[in-house]
């Protein structure tokens, strides 16, 4: 059946394919957030999580220091689905996981932080456990998942709802060390604006662009979609700057490429019908039955 295998192949790239953690225990554990949570309204859209997830690697690489954590002390080049795969695991887990579950994975992802130091090309020092570094990080991940649920999901969630997004995510940043997160839509405009002189693109940022664009799809069939939504990921990035080694996209492509992912985004909610919000749901529900 064509849901199934499109199904299939979208597991492949979610971070639960590792099997590691299972949503759906223990009933009636609302994990970190819980239902009713923008966290869970946002991150529960795998397509625009999926989009979001590219935009935020593409900013966050965009900073030196960032940069050189994932070039330094990752298989990226090798395994850059295995990457990717883990940091949806991540997302996963923390946003929809039960409690215990979360927790466990934050420790082990603040321990693995630890150990990444280091220095960047200039010799500016880096640590992966450095605040300041943290909160870019996390930044602009969760401006990168607003904006593309904006785009591709719900563009009427309220300036209110925005800033609770802001407020909760803040939650999972704070615990893995990043200090002075903005909270608002607008401190995030404001704090985004203030990092753009520490921000640069350099052959080392296009590389991994290279690399994210030209890696391998999952089958044949993916391939178009899988350009599109790497097209559209870059499309969400802010409009200060671009995606790392290629031109600016023109207003007619752009807008191709919307249309494009607002029928990819149809697709995949039709064939994924139990993500990790589903699960999450299931098991929280089980508390108010009992």
């Amino acid at each position: 059946m064509i849901r199934n295998r499109i199904a299939r192949q979208v597991s492949r790239l979610n971070g639960l394919s590792l099997n590691e953690f299972d949503l759906s225990q223990p009933p009636g554990d609302p994990g970190l957030f819980g239902p009713g949570s923008m966290v869970w309204e946002v991150h529960g859209d795998f397509p625009s999580m999926l989009c979001g997830g590219i935009a935020a690697l593409l900013l966050q690489m965009q900073h030196p220091l960032a940069l050189a954590g994932v070039r330094d002390h990752s298989d990226f080049r090798t395994d850059l689905f295995g990457r990717l795969r883990r940091t949806s695991q991540f997302i996963a887990v923390t946003s929809f996981g039960n409690r215990q579950d979360a927790c466990t994975l934050i420790e082990k992802v603040k321990k693995i932080h630890r150990y990444v130091t280091g220095k960047a090309p200039r010799g500016r020092e880096y640590r992966a456990d450095d605040p300041a570094l943290l909160t870019w990080v996390h930044v602009a991940e969760t401006y990168s998942f607003l904006a593309a649920h904006l785009r591709y999901k719900n563009p009427l969630l309220s300036r209110e709802e925005q800033d609770r997004y802001y407020r909760e995510a803040a939650l999972t940043g704070q615990a893995l060390g990043a200090m002075h997160i903005p909270v608002t839509v607008t401190d995030v405009e404001e704090y985004l604006q203030a990092m753009r002189p520490q921000l640069c693109i350099d052959e080392r940022t296009c590389e991994v662009s290279r690399l994210l664009f030209s890696a391998p799809a999952p089958s044949v069939a993916a391939r178009p979609v899988m350009d599109i939504m790497l097209r559209a990921g870059g499309d969400l990035l802010p409009e200060w700057t671009s995606v790392p080694g290629r031109p600016p996209a023109s207003r007619l492509r752009r807008q191709m490429t919307r249309y494009s992912m607002q029928g990819v985004a149809a697709l995949l909610r039709w064939a994924v019908t139990d993500g990790a919000r589903a699960k999450a749901i299931r098991r929280a529900a089980l508390s108010a039955e009992g």
